[in-house]
């Protein structure tokens, strides 16, 4: 991770602050695919996030966090999908409040900073609901996911 100290430690309402990413792709029409990695202390499933990088916006940390953790760039959709809070095991646990931000995949690098740390998986909405243990970060998907389908078809999916 490039962020310094300092920044990654920002505080608010007793919080860790992280930026995440949310990278996807159409697999094919009103069929979306969400890309998850593995953390590096536990090996659960996880969004990529982390602090604000030094000269960045929240959302350019963002992608540069996917890029970092995930290996991928793409378009960046400038405002936020949403918020979730989750839990962060360091030495101790830590509440972390992620601003999450959608990226739609273009390109997947071969090689990247964190290859050798963390494993990628793509996943179906139905998988992610299986491999995702943050509740919050997953009603934010199923969010984007409805609204995503909606925008692709240019007609709700709903029954």
């Amino acid at each position: 991770m490039h962020s310094t100290p300092a920044t990654f430690d920002q505080m608010r309402e007793g919080s860790l602050i992280q930026y995440g990413a949310l990278p996807y792709r159409l697999r094919r029409p009103g069929v979306v695919d969400y890309l998850v990695v593995t953390s590096r202390g536990t090996g659960r499933w996880i969004l990529p996030k982390g602090g604000l990088v030094k000269g960045k916006t929240a959302a350019q940390s963002a992608a540069q966090e996917a890029l970092e953790e995930a290996g991928v760039r793409g378009r960046l959709h400038g405002e936020p999908i949403g918020v979730y809070r989750t839990t962060k095991q360091r030495p101790r646990p830590i509440s972390v409040t992620v601003l999450l931000f959608a990226l739609q995949v273009e390109e997947m690098l071969e090689r990247w900073p964190e290859q050798g740390q963390r494993i990628r998986k793509w996943a179906s909405l139905a998988e992610l609901n299986e491999l995702l243990t943050d509740d919050g970060a997953a009603q934010l998907i199923a969010k984007f996911d409805r609204i995503m389908r909606i925008d692709i078809s240019g007609q709700s999916t709903r029954n």
